[in-house]
């Protein structure tokens, strides 16, 4: 081994270049105040190296791009791991970049002959911020794609020249494939070959001027190797194992994939550019650009002038309290930010929508279809789990609620004179429509499902006690709910069966049959049946009932074909007819669109087979997303 390394030293001298490399002097001893630099070497290399791994299964395009990410987070061996430490180490860095700005600081590390190298430092502080916004993209799921849209969007502010920095950033007028190909090649190429050559410019001018001592007289004079590299060592390895642990607990997100038709109202920049978001909102409108670009470049410009402030005590020290300053304000700005972020229902629920389809296209993906050659972005629009939500929101929640909100998760408010109150529905909730509990509630309590009617209006007439003093509801009244536990139970029973939806419990055969015989004939105490106002071809059998009245037609109650045919003409002859009162979609939303909304409504979606439940509908044939992709 001796022999080898004579050889190689003779050709290389590499024992002269390992000696001045381990063996600078350090007057006054290691200590742990000098850790950060290598740190951040440390943290850089493992992004370098888990970034080459990334490279290897990532595909930059709009229809890859999440796909790949997919791959890499769900099928890759070890891929959640590599992503994971890529993430949360880049968010290291950005911690640690403060960390070590501050030591220099306070240390006067910046102070004449080391001005270069202070300003070299500040410039790997901007390429390591630029690798966080360029990254931030690259997963092409909602979140990075909004915020990284509303970055963009303030570039574009610029006086004189924003528009063009914009289009140059986004690689066009529209945000697409070459925003992604370009924001991956500055992430993956340009800044990553900045950052080194300005690092091996700051290692080279910090090894020139040696390292800033406060008090050289306080130990002895001691070496890097192995003191200070021990120290260093050390809280190298507790930043992976901090690291480890957020990828082991939390791991690194993925959203849905990006649609750029849908305004996605949970977007955030990371938490560390929070305290720009937040300082925005102080200047609103025509002010945007003082917040976006004079306040952030003047507090740059103070820091690449205060090799010249800190000449003097006082201009030390007060670079000292600029900087304690510029962080609490950061600090601060980010709390206020959280703060009302946590504060805000609307968000939350924004926010909890997302993370439902983030977690149902993954399902998606991982279903026996796979992701088709659409993409995944596909498989979320054809999922009524996912759309029904948003076309209920859309379509239906100015009148009606699901289970109190509007489909998506949220209050319907209005604010009057800065006072914010929920607005209530002026229909029926349907959050549980066709369900036993719905069906139970509208024969026994018709006038309390109905009673938001009242404050409805129609054609700019208002419907009044227009259903809540109908006959059905003199029924209910009077009948409805004084039924026995066994007969409501019963009714019900056969009224669900129409539907052809499956139920967990599953129907009673011998409740069914009850039922049937109760709509049809009442009994000794009812003899003012359903039939004598509904009609109904009971599922199965040869010939409708007899009877039939004033009344909408039962056949298929609670069915799809029965809840499309309602919901796009709800006045049809078979429904309300003239007493109709609501508005029809036949025109207002496409068949596609329709189908969406009523499978959703129905609880008709695919579902996994490791949950409980009944299985939903197949869903559309695609191709499997191939091993290696």
């Amino acid at each position: 081994m001796q022999t080898m390394l004579n050889w190689l030293d003779e050709r290389t001298g590499i024992r002269d270049l390992m000696h001045e490399a381990l063996y600078e002097r350090i007057p006054g001893g290691a200590r742990w105040r000098y850790v950060w630099g290598s740190t951040l070497v440390f943290t850089f290399s493992i992004q370098m190296i888990t970034g080459m791994f990334l490279w290897m299964a990532y595909s930059p395009s709009t229809q890859t791009a999440w796909e790949s990410v997919y791959y890499i987070e769900h099928v890759m061996q070890y891929g959640w791991l590599v992503r994971g430490l890529h993430h949360f180490t880049a968010q290291a860095m950005i911690v640690l970049l403060a960390l070590h700005l501050m030591q220099v600081i306070i240390d006067g590390a910046y102070r004449a002959p080391r001005e270069v190298n202070f300003w070299l430092g500040l410039i790997l502080m901007l390429i390591v911020l630029g690798l966080s916004l360029t990254g931030y993209l690259l997963p092409w799921d909602q979140k990075g794609y909004w915020a990284t849209q509303v970055a963009t969007n303030i570039a574009g502010g610029t006086p004189m020249v924003g528009a063009e920095v914009q289009k140059l950033a986004a690689g066009g007028p529209a945000y697409g494939h070459h925003t992604l190909t370009r924001f991956f090649a500055l992430h993956a190429g340009l800044l990553p070959f900045l950052l080194i050559a300005f690092l091996a410019l700051h290692i080279w001018c910090f090894r020139r001027h040696g390292i800033t001592v406060p008090n050289p007289n306080r130990a002895p004079e001691a070496y890097f190797w192995p003191d200070q590299v021990l120290k260093d060592a050390v809280v190298c390895l507790a930043i992976l194992a901090t690291v480890l642990v957020l990828v082991f607990w939390r791991g690194a997100e993925l959203g849905a994939p990006a649609d750029p038709s849908e305004n996605f109202s949970a977007a955030r920049p990371e938490w560390y550019f929070l305290f720009l978001f937040q300082m925005l909102k102080y200047f609103p409108g025509k002010y945007e650009m003082i917040g976006a670009m004079v306040v952030p470049g003047l507090v740059l410009g103070a820091l690449f002038l205060m090799p010249f402030i800190g000449r003097s005590k006082f201009g030390h020290r007060a670079n000292i309290g600029f900087v304690f300053l510029l962080l609490a304000a950061c600090v601060g700005l980010t709390y206020i930010a959280l703060d009302a972020d946590w504060k805000n229902a609307g968000y939350n629920a924004a926010v909890a929508q997302a993370h439902r389809d983030a977690t149902r296209v993954v399902e998606l993906a991982k279903s026996p279809s796979g992701i088709g050659p659409t993409g995944a972005l596909a498989l979320l629009k054809a999922d009524p789990f996912t759309q029904g939500p948003r076309l209920f929101a859309k379509n239906c929640a100015t009148c009606h609620r699901h289970n109190g909100k509007d489909g998506m998760g949220k209050d319907i408010v209005q604010i009057v004179k800065g006072v914010e109150t929920i607005v209530a529905g002026t229909a029926s909730d349907l959050g549980k429509f066709g369900s036993r509990e719905w069906i139970k509630s509208v024969i026994t309590e018709f006038p309390k499902v109905f009673a938001p009617t009242e404050t409805a209006s129609f054609e700019g007439k208002p419907l009044g006690k227009h259903f809540t003093e109908g006959s059905m509801a003199d029924w209910s009244t009077t009948h409805g709910a004084k039924l026995k536990v066994d007969e409501a139970n019963a009714v019900v029973e056969f009224l669900a069966d129409q539907s052809g939806r499956e139920f967990t419990p599953p129907l009673d055969k011998a409740l069914i049959k009850a039922g049937q015989e109760f709509f049809e004939v009442g009994t000794n105490e009812i003899s003012e049946s359903c039939s004598s106002c509904h009609a109904m071809h009971v599922r199965g059998a040869p010939q409708p009932l007899e009877g039939g009245g004033s009344g909408p037609d039962l056949t298929g109650y609670g069915s799809a074909k029965w809840l499309t045919s309602f919901v796009n003409n709800p006045g049809a002859k078979q429904h309300y007819g003239k007493r109709n009162r609501m508005p029809g979609f036949e025109k207002r939303m496409t068949t596609e669109e329709m189908r969406l909304l009523v499978d959703w409504m129905q609880e008709n979606w695919y579902k996994p087979l490791d949950l409980p439940g009944p299985q939903g509908a197949e869903m559309p044939q695609g191709v499997a997303l191939p091993a290696g992709h």
